[in-house]
């Protein structure tokens, strides 16, 4: 269901308020500002507000460490308890531009460059520009060297003075590498992170989330849990899925699989690359091609690596021409694709250059789109629930100014996807013209254990692709008729999902997912032998079960399996042997106590199939 953020949560939905977006716009100039006094002769380059804070490019001459960052925040804090003005003012191209390289600042000049010239350029003074007025003695005489005020090229919006950030409410988070622009082959600044807030509380519970974040790391846990890697031998951004990690991803599969035909799709299998003219055809070519792969040359014919599986769906629906009667027709793909991304966006599993989407695609017939849609909203709250994400954010994206398809078929395609939510139940927020060129969306954000929420699950109304390939079917009254398509993820990718997946669980998975359910831990070699049957009657009703082989000590072996997150453990010892039994621990309720084999089984089968943890 859609129910409300968490009190935690809400704490921090401060970053939907516009004052907190011009505070932290304003304590990057501060931060910049206190960095050019406490390291002269740094140039500043740009300072965007982010979602949770900030941050700040410079080219310092020397470098900038961990350890400086407190001093830089003293001298942040002494700017904002002096209150300062941040005056704003129109400046003319030219005469900003002789200042700009009086001051010697690159980058700078490099950005007033890039400015239309059409566009008003604007500036952002901290302090007073005009050191002899009488209103200069208000301010402090020592934020820079030889000078009351700081300002850079912006447009805003910033607050009005400096005193209106909390002196604790922010934190000066960490130092990065950053390409200039973004491009590699343009000098590396240092980029030096930060965070406000309205109030130190909510500082602090943001500080909270982000160190409990931190714990949860996908790349941190993949590595202690041995699930994945990315191996750098093969190439930045491609998985490498190890035996656990393979295992869960079995197991989502063929969740997944299954949870879809029960639903009335049916399942697709397309190759991994197609003749270059198909995605010209699609308008992948002219629209989406920065970020493909360079085509491949196949007898003297061009050839393009998929970065999408919808060409596919259509050209498979093409293959013979369909009648109303068939429709709808759903079908569903694991399909892997591939994704140019420059290395420095590259993260874990969240982003990367090769990943299977879990996509399906819907040909239906107009009227039965709020039908369609519904069915889909039901089919992701029962996967995503049972993948225990319960809280969502739904946002409904309208027609945008730039669009194809006429404006009935607008409107019909939108009415349906309101329909179908409003039937659901669920509420949503209506996002004016954010919607795709091709058609209406419906995007769902997942609450994970910790607040956070992730894009995962997406329908979209496409008008453009039928369009595109001449889609038909034969309508009741024998014309030809274009179909609606729709499109449709619920995970959004397999290795993103499974990334998120670790951070909510923290790695410690509920019993159906994990890769190993049971551990038996022998407390000598003479009970090896009845660990052993045991394992193959585990085996045999369908459990992942292993056996500690390390020959250690029984602490050691439960510390051990506490570690790697094992469920359920099962102690072996003579007692066992004796009562052809099994002294069971499990990491929720700790001791079980001693039980039979098939009383064990039982219990595990009840959890799986229940989906409790």
């Amino acid at each position: 269901m859609v129910s409300s953020l968490t009190q935690f949560q809400k704490d921090l939905s401060q970053h939907d308020s516009e004052q907190l977006t011009r505070m932290r716009h304003t304590c990057a100039h501060i931060m910049a500002m206190a960095v050019q006094k406490l390291f002269p002769g740094t140039k500043v380059a740009t300072g965007p507000v982010t979602e949770n804070g900030f941050y700040y490019d410079f080219n310092c001459p020397v470098s900038i460490t961990p350890d400086d960052l407190e001093k830089i925040e003293v001298e942040m804090q002494r700017i904002i308890q002096a209150n300062l003005p941040i005056i704003r003012e129109e400046v003319q191209r030219a005469e900003i531009r002789a200042e700009i390289v009086e001051l010697n600042e690159p980058y700078k000049l490099e950005i007033l460059e890039r400015i239309p010239p059409e566009q008003t350029i604007t500036r952002y003074f901290i302090g007073s520009p005009e050191i002899g007025k009488p209103e200069a003695s208000l301010f402090i005489t020592d934020v820079q060297p030889a000078s009351h005020y700081w300002w850079d090229l912006c447009a805003g919006p910033h607050i009005n003075f400096t005193g209106e950030i909390e002196p604790d409410g922010f934190k000066l988070l960490n130092i990065a590498g950053a390409y200039w622009l973004g491009d590699e082959t343009k000098p590396q600044l240092q980029r030096i992170y930060g965070t406000v807030w309205e109030t130190k509380a909510a500082l602090q519970a943001y500080l909270q989330q982000r160190e409990e974040a931190l714990r949860r790391d996908h790349r941190k846990l993949g590595q202690e849990l041995n699930l994945f890697s990315i191996q750098e031998e093969a190439g930045g951004g491609l998985v490498f899925w190890h035996p656990k990690g393979a295992s869960i991803r079995y197991i989502i599969e063929d969740y997944w699989r299954q949870a879809h035909l029960a639903s009335g799709y049916q399942l697709l299998y397309t190759p991994h690359v197609a003749n270059l003219d198909l995605w010209k055809t699609s308008g992948h070519f002219d629209f989406y091609q920065e970020n493909m792969f360079d085509s491949m040359e196949v007898e003297n014919q061009a050839y393009q690596i998929k970065p999408m599986n919808c060409p596919f769906h259509v050209l498979t629906y093409k293959h013979q021409l369909h009648s109303y009667r068939e429709l709808p027709l759903r079908w569903a793909e694991l399909g892997t694709v591939y994704r140019y991304e420059r290395s420095g966006a590259l993260h874990g599993l969240m982003r990367v250059r090769g990943f299977t989407q879990d996509d399906a695609h819907i040909f239906c017939l107009p009227h039965q789109i709020a039908e369609e849609i519904l069915g889909v909203l039901n089919l992701t709250e029962k996967i995503l629930s049972d993948f225990g994400f319960k809280n969502y954010e739904v946002n409904l994206s309208t027609r945008p100014d730039k669009s194809v398809g006429n404006d009935q078929v607008w409107e019909l395609a939108t009415s349906a996807l309101k329909e179908a939510l409003d039937t659901k139940g669920w509420n949503y927020v209506v996002d004016e013209g954010g919607g795709a060129f091709y058609g209406p969306k419906i995007d769902i954000k997942i609450q994970d254990a910790i607040g956070r929420l992730w894009q995962c699950s997406t329908i979209q109304v496409d008008f453009n692709l039928p369009e595109r390939f001449d889609m038909e079917y034969i309508a009741a009254d024998g014309s030809r008729q274009r179909p609606i398509m729709i499109h449709r993820a619920i995970f959004g990718s397999l290795e993103r999902f499974f990334g998120i997946l670790i951070e909510n669980y923290a790695g410690d998975f509920p019993l159906w997912l994990a890769p190993v359910q049971v551990r038996l831990l022998p407390v000598s070699d003479e009970v090896r032998g009845y660990a052993e049957s045991v394992i193959t009657d585990l085996q045999k009703a369908g459990l992942r079960v292993e056996i500690d082989n390390s020959g250690e000590r029984l602490s050691k072996q439960i510390r051990t399996a506490e570690l790697e997150k094992i469920p359920v453990v099962a102690v072996v010892g003579k007692k066992e042997v004796e009562n052809q039994n099994l002294s069971v621990r499990t990491r929720q309720v700790r001791d079980l106590g001693v039980m039979s084999l098939s009383e064990l089984v039982h219990r595990l089968q009840e959890a799986i199939i229940s989906k409790d943890s």
